[in-house]
């Protein structure tokens, strides 16, 4: 990347025992395209299902081979954990490949210390599974991940027997979980892993993070007969819920039932599947549609799959209706044509997919009239502030912005030369440098914030020019 300039960068993974260290370099200046820019690229596996499949792999019996896994330091942060908690880890970072002995359930280590620092996901679904162990686990986490929801989790957990010591904030990492099955716990089943607990039901509230109902639904067949989840919030938006449900049928499991609108039931059962195919991340794919939808060209990001439950597949609907054309190639491709004219305007509800909700910020300057994005008040608090930043770094740009509660208004604009803050939020990172490729002076701070999720970004951008 000739146009970045590097701080120092330490990075080395040759084996699962070491780790990604990546010190940040300062600023990527992006290069407006002066003609309509034809996408044809490749985006790393999904990492919603890179992280699920890390765990029911982990949860499974025997050994299982992972295909197309998405390597980025939320997956590298997983397999570290996974490690400290005894688990057997294979990678082939050429091959997108990695193998986990599962042991049916159980965790190898009955004492460990684990660091999950800002991987969300990591974070919540090893809380619940050693939550539902028999040993004592301290988890550790960054100063971000300390400012993230997980307190209705956590209820759900100590209400099923989980015990919790605070090491720093109530409800709030670092923390020490004794699980249920741990022989000193008074809630404790029986130190046999044969013998599960009764049927149980609970109340969980997912308004702030679906996350916390897929840790649940995943982890409990480990332990429970059964346990009933009844959902207490507003929050209707489940599509990395119905991800969950899919991969848990895939994995082996007879599924999820659904008693009622708001309310799962989840039976004992096990995991147990030789192979298993990550496909394409829908989230990072957008970006690259998104650059052709404001650049008047065209994308096509291989294997992108019809059938996916990937909730922002959604977002290619939303560009749809902005005036992009798509089809399907033969070959089972999506070829998305930016608009003839410019992009419209559209008022969308984002709470189903709201990991596009910056994307399609930065975009909205290029509509010719404003952009309405709703639903989203929960993204306050993932990794950033994200309707903040929203707000902060399209002003900055000198575009009008209003802030709601739960979303923003755009209006029409021309951006000005800016560095973007990112706030080390890899969304912010990648979303506003699709900005930067329509307008002049656009520069990103901190561009390797996006290692999270999609550490090779900035190559690929540099190879469409």
């Amino acid at each position: 990347m000739t146009n970045v300039l590097y701080g120092l960068i330490l990075i080395h993974h040759i084996t699962l025992t070491e780790r990604l260290v990546i010190l940040q370099m300062d600023i990527y200046k992006v290069r407006k395209f002066t003609h309509p820019v034809h996408i044809d690229v490749e985006v790393p596996g999904s990492k919603s299902i890179t992280n699920r499949a890390l765990l029911l792999a982990a949860m499974g019996s025997g050994e299982t081979l992972l295909k197309g896994v998405q390597f980025s330091e939320d997956s590298y942060v997983f397999l570290k954990a996974l490690e400290g908690l005894g688990f057997k880890t294979e990678m082939d970072k050429a091959a997108r490949t990695v193998k986990i002995k599962g042991m049916g359930g159980d965790i190898p280590a009955k004492e460990a210390s684990i660091d999950v620092r800002s991987a969300g996901t990591a974070a919540r679904f090893l809380t619940a599974f050693t939550a539902m162990g028999r040993g004592v686990y301290t988890i550790n986490s960054s100063g971000q991940m300390k400012k993230r929801p997980v307190r209705e989790l956590l209820e759900v957990l100590e209400d099923l027997g989980a015990k919790f010591e605070w090491l720093g904030g109530e409800y709030n990492f670092p923390m020490r979980v004794t699980g249920i099955r741990n022989p000193g716990n008074s809630n404790s089943c029986n130190s046999n892993m044969k013998d599960l607990m009764p049927e149980r039901s609970v109340r969980l509230n997912i308004d702030r993070s679906s996350q916390f109902l897929s840790a649940l639904l995943m982890t409990a067949p480990a332990l429970f007969n059964s346990l009933t989840i009844e959902l207490t919030g507003k929050r209707d938006a489940r599509s990395y819920v119905m991800i969950t449900e899919q991969m848990m049928k895939q994995f082996g499991h007879k599924g999820v039932e659904r008693p009622g609108a708001d309310c799962y039931r989840v039976c004992q059962g096990s995991y147990n599947i030789q192979e298993y195919q990550i496909e394409p991340d829908v989230s990072a794919a957008c970006y690259f549609y998104a650059i052709a939808a404001v650049t008047g060209g065209t994308a096509v990001v291989k294997h992108i799959r019809k059938d996916s439950l990937q909730g922002d597949m959604k977002f290619i609907n939303v560009l749809e209706e902005m005036g992009c054309h798509t089809e399907w190639g033969r070959d089972g491709e999506l070829k998305l044509y930016a608009p003839d004219d410019r992009l419209k305007g559209t008022d969308v509800n984002m709470a189903d997919f709201s990991d596009q909700a910056l994307t399609l910020a930065a975009i909205a300057p290029f509509a010719d009239s404003p952009v309405t994005i709703r639903g989203v008040s929960h993204i306050r608090g993932q990794e950033s502030d994200r309707i903040k930043v929203i707000v902060n770094e399209t002003r900055r740009m000198g575009i009008k912005c209003d802030e709601h509660e739960d979303g923003v208004v755009i209006y029409p604009g021309f951006p000005k030369p800016a560095v973007i803050q990112t706030y080390n939020d890899h969304r912010a990172a990648m979303a506003f440098t699709v900005t930067g490729m329509a307008a002049e002076g656009i520069e990103i701070e901190n561009p390797l914030c996006c290692s999270k999720t999609f550490a090779g970004y900035f190559d690929v951008i540099e190879s469409l020019y």
